[in-house]
């Protein structure tokens, strides 16, 4: 009986020790997949977040990339529509007209050029009305002009200031007639004969009663260039294109 009995406890034993051994097996298997799928997961997770990085800097690229492109863009508009390019301006001779001058009075060449001086250089835009008158401003002792022959309205000569300036405002009268585009708004004849212009081409002038006008039709501004020289009174009109 006492033999059976240890033969039980010994068999019990090893059951307990077999028991034992199968649950310590299973746990390190179990610890093993654990470890195993933990660190799965973080490489899993490690992958993804580096993805994630990486789509997250392709989209700030393609961002910054996008942001660049339209920046440049609207450089290119900015440049393309602004033009600070000074724009050049080519003259290009319309006329010329000279008249002699036929008196020796120094008084009346020295009111011409007055007159010219004062005239030369002005510019007449597309579409503007020259006046004669406006341009010279009326003739007076404190400008430098000095009393020379003039005719009243009944054809009488006197002396007057600014005595000869019909003679610059007839010469611009001619070099009108020369040039295309140029149309006349107002001119009076003198009321006796002039020398210095065949009848019915000469434009009386005096300031608050006769003036002499055009209007420029040419498609461009003009510059008139006027001055006395070598006994002659000269006007040339230029016009101005730019390119």
């Amino acid at each position: 009986m006492n033999k059976k009995m240890g033969i039980f406890i010994i068999i019990g034993l090893l059951i307990l020790i077999g028991i034992g051994i199968y649950f310590y097996v299973k746990n390190i298997n179990n610890t093993h997949h654990e470890t195993d799928y933990e660190a799965n997961r973080t490489s899993t997770e490690t992958n993804t977040a580096n993805n994630e990085n990486n789509n997250s800097n392709e989209e700030n690229t393609s961002d910054n990339e996008s942001t660049t492109n339209e920046t440049t863009n609207t450089a290119s508009e900015n440049t393309s529509h602004t033009d600070n390019t000074p724009k050049a301006i080519v003259e290009e001779q319309l006329s010329a007209f000279s008249t002699k001058i036929y008196s020796n009075d120094s008084n009346r060449t020295k009111n011409m050029e007055i007159t010219t001086s004062t005239l030369n250089e002005t510019i007449v835009k597309n579409g503007e009305t020259f006046s004669f008158c406006n341009t010279i401003g009326p003739a007076t002792s404190s400008k430098g002009y000095l009393e020379a022959d003039i005719y009243d309205h009944n054809g009488n000569k006197k002396k007057g200031y600014g005595g000869g300036n019909c003679q610059v405002s007839s010469t611009l009268y001619n070099a009108v007639l020369e040039t295309s585009g140029l149309t006349v708004i107002e001119r009076h004849p003198h009321s006796n004969h002039v020398p210095y212009v065949p009848d019915g081409k000469d434009a009386a002038v005096a300031y608050g009663s006769y003036d002499f006008k055009f209007r420029n039709d040419t498609g461009n501004d003009i510059k008139i260039l006027s001055s006395v020289t070598d006994g002659l009174v000269n006007v040339t009109l230029m016009g101005l294109k730019t390119q």
